[in-house]
C-alpha cells in the first residue's frame, strides 16, 4: 500500500545542496529561519558531486574558492594544491556540511518536479518525485549555473555498443582507460582537463573538435607553506580586495591599454602572465574585452605558444582558435596542448566534416570509422537557465517560468523575476556569476537574500517581487553592456547557442562585481524601492 505524501512547512525551501544551498542553509539558521534543502543527488556537493571526470579541478585558486563566513573554518582547512582537484573540493564541502551539522535539514535523492505560488496564501507549494511535499513562504533556486548537462542528438548514438559517459555525469565507480580506444566529443574545459589524464594510459584517444578553445597553463602544484600562512593571516583584507575587483578575484590588473604600449612591453606582460598561469592572464590590459585590435594581440600571443608547444604544424593550426580570446570561457589546463604530441592522440576536425553518425563500434566522419571502446561526451551544459527551466515553476496566474523566459531570461539583478513573488535565485542569469569567482558571487547573493528576508520579517511584509518596468530596464541594461564588449564575437554557452532552439542572449552580467554589488546594496539601503512589497 502506497503511503501518503508527507507535507512539511518551512520559512524557506532551497533547491540544491552545492556551495550555494549549503551556505544559504547555514545563514538562514543563524538568522532564525526554518529551511529545508531538496537535493537530487545522494549527497552534498552540487557540481562537484557530479563532475568526477579524470583531471577535474577548479580554475579558481583554492584559497579563494572557499567560504569566508567562518574564520575558524578558514584557519583550520588546508588546501594541498594551488588549483584543487574535484576530490579535495568535495572533501571540503563534506567537512563544512558535517562541521555545521547541515545534513539533518537536507532531503537527498529527491527531485523537485513542480513549484507553484498560491496567491491567496502567499506560499509556495513544492512537489517532488518522492513522498514529500513542501509548503514555504519563500523559494530559493540554488541549482548552479553549470549543472544541467547537454546531451547532443547524434544519429546512431543509441547504437553504440561501448560505454558512454558525459563529463558532467561521470560514474562514481572507477572507469578504466588502460589500453582502451577512447573518443572524446568536445574541446571545452572538461575535455581540456581530462584528455591529458586519459591519454597517459589509453591505447588511443580520438579528439573530435568542432571549435578550438584558448587555454592558459595552470602551473599547478603544492601550495608553499609560507603562501598558506600569508593568506590565512590576511584573509579579511584579501576577501575585501577581491570584492573591489572586476571578477571578484584577488589578482593584479594592468590599467594600461594593449595598444598604448610597445610590442616589447606588451609581450613581456603576456609572458609574465603566461608564466604565472590561470585566468589572471585576461587582466593583462584594460581593453582586451572591448577592442578587437587589442584583443588580437593577446589571442596571437597564445596562438604563438600553441605553435611552440605542438610539434605538428597542422595540428597546431587546428588547435589555434581563430576567434577573439575571452568571448568563450578561458580554460585553465595542464599539458593539454603538449598531449597532442603523443602518438596515441589524434585530432579530428568536425567543423568542416561533421560527424556522419555513431556506429556500433565507433564514430564515422567523412565515411571513415574511428573504432572506440569508450565514448566521452564533453559537450557541456545548458548553462545559466537549464536547471531552473527543467522544473515546472509557476508564479502568478499559473504562468510558467518557461513561458516568461521564452525569449531569454528576464530578471532583476539575476536575483528575482517579476510575476514570481518570494522566488529567489543564487547566481541567476543577469548576475555576474560565471564571469567572477563563483564563491564571491554566491556569498554576496546569500547576504543580500538573508538581509532581505530579515527586513521583510521585521516590517511584517510577506511578499516581494520586482516591479516590471524596473526588470525591463535591468534586462536592457544587461544587453547594452554585453553589446559593448566582444562577447558576441563567437558562439558560446554564455549566449546559449550550444543548445538547439535556445534564445541567443548573453546571460551573465558583464559590468563587473563592484558595480553590480553597488546596485544590489542600493536596494537594501533604500528599503527595496525597486520591488513591490505587500
Amino acid at each position: 500500500m502506497h503511503k501518503k505524501n508527507v507535507c512539511l512547512s518551512f520559512d524557506v525551501a532551497i533547491v540544491g545542496a552545492g556551495f550555494s544551498g549549503l551556505s544559504l542553509l547555514y545563514h538562514l539558521r543563524e538568522r532564525g529561519f526554518s529551511a529545508r534543502v531538496v537535493e537530487i543527488a545522494k549527497d552534498v556537493g552540487g557540481t562537484w558531486y557530479w563532475n568526477r571526470y579524470p583531471g577535474a579541478r577548479c580554475d579558481t585558486e583554492s584559497m579563494q574558492y572557499s567560504y569566508s563566513f567562518s574564520n575558524e573554518l578558514q584557519q583550520e582547512w588546508n588546501w594541498s594544491e594551488r588549483y584543487a582537484t574535484q576530490p579535495e573540493i568535495l572533501d571540503y564541502i563534506n567537512h563544512v556540511t558535517s562541521r555545521f551539522d547541515l545534513r539533518k535539514d537536507i532531503s537527498f535523492s529527491t527531485r523537485v518536479t513542480t513549484a507553484s505560488f498560491k496567491e491567496q496564501l502567499n506560499q509556495w507549494f513544492i512537489e517532488t518525485d518522492q513522498d514529500l511535499q513542501i509548503k514555504s513562504n519563500f523559494l530559493v533556486m540554488a541549482t548552479g549555473c553549470l549543472s544541467s548537462p547537454f546531451y547532443p542528438e547524434i544519429t546512431g548514438l543509441e547504437d553504440f555498443q561501448g560505454s558512454i559517459h558525459h563529463t558532467g555525469r561521470w560514474p562514481h565507480s572507477n572507469v578504466e582507460f588502460e589500453g582502451k580506444k577512447i573518443g572524446v566529443i568536445g574541446t571545452g574545459s572538461s575535455a581540456i582537463q581530462s584528455i591529458p589524464v586519459m591519454s597517459k594510459n589509453a591505447g588511443h584517444v580520438y579528439v573530435f573538435q568542432r571549435t578550438a578553445n584558448f587555454a592558459i597553463p595552470a602551473h599547478n602544484g603544492p601550495i608553499p607553506e609560507e603562501r598558506t600562512n600569508h593568506v590565512k593571516s590576511n584573509y579579511p583584507e584579501i576577501r575585501q580586495k577581491a570584492k573591489e575587483l572586476y571578477a571578484g578575484f584577488y589578482q593584479t590588473y594592468n590599467d594600461k591599454s594593449a595598444l598604448e604600449v610597445s610590442e616589447e612591453e606588451r609581450n613581456e606582460e603576456y609572458e609574465r602572465r603566461w608564466e604565472h598561469g590561470g585566468l589572471p592572464f585576461f587582466g593583462a590590459f584594460t581593453d582586451l574585452a572591448f577592442d578587437e585590435n587589442a584583443n588580437e594581440t593577446a589571442a596571437e600571443f597564445v596562438r604563438s605558444k600553441i605553435r611552440e608547444i605542438v610539434k605538428d604544424p597542422i595540428k597546431a593550426e587546428k588547435l589555434s582558435p581563430q576567434t577573439v580570446i575571452g568571448c568563450k570561457r578561458l580554460c585553465v589546463d595542464t599539458d593539454y596542448y603538449a598531449t597532442f604530441n603523443r602518438e596515441n592522440v589524434s585530432l579530428i576536425d568536425i567543423k568542416e566534416s561533421p560527424i556522419d553518425k555513431i556506429a556500433e563500434r565507433g564514430i564515422i566522419v567523412s565515411g571513415q570509422l574511428y573504432e572506440i571502446d569508450l565514448l566521452v561526451l564533453a559537450t557541456g551544459f545548458d548553462a545559466m537557465t537549464g536547471a531552473i527551466l527543467k522544473i515546472d515553476i509557476r508564479g502568478r496566474g499559473e504562468k510558467s517560468i518557461q513561458e516568461k523566459w521564452s525569449e531569454g531570461p528576464k530578471t532583476f539583478l539575476g536575483l528575482m523575476t517579476e510575476g514570481f513573488p518570494n522566488f529567489f535565485m543564487i547566481t541567476g542569469p543577469q548576475s555576474p556569476s560565471v564571469l567572477t569567482n563563483m564563491l564571491t558571487s554566491i556569498e554576496q547573493h546569500i547576504d543580500w537574500i538573508c538581509d532581505c528576508l530579515v527586513f521583510l520579517r521585521e516590517q511584517e511584509i510577506n511578499m516581494i517581487e520586482p516591479k516590471k518596468e524596473i526588470e525591463d530596464n535591468w534586462v536592457e541594461h544587461c544587453n547594452t553592456l554585453a553589446s559593448e564588449t566582444l562577447r558576441y564575437k563567437c558562439t558560446s554557452w554564455y549566449l546559449g547557442v550550444n543548445i538547439p532552439g535556445k534564445p541567443r542572449v548573453f546571460m551573465p552580467y558583464v559590468g563587473g562585481f563592484p558595480m553590480y554589488k553597488e546596485k544590489c546594496d542600493r536596494e537594501t539601503l533604500t528599503g527595496y524601492h525597486s520591488f513591490e512589497l505587500s
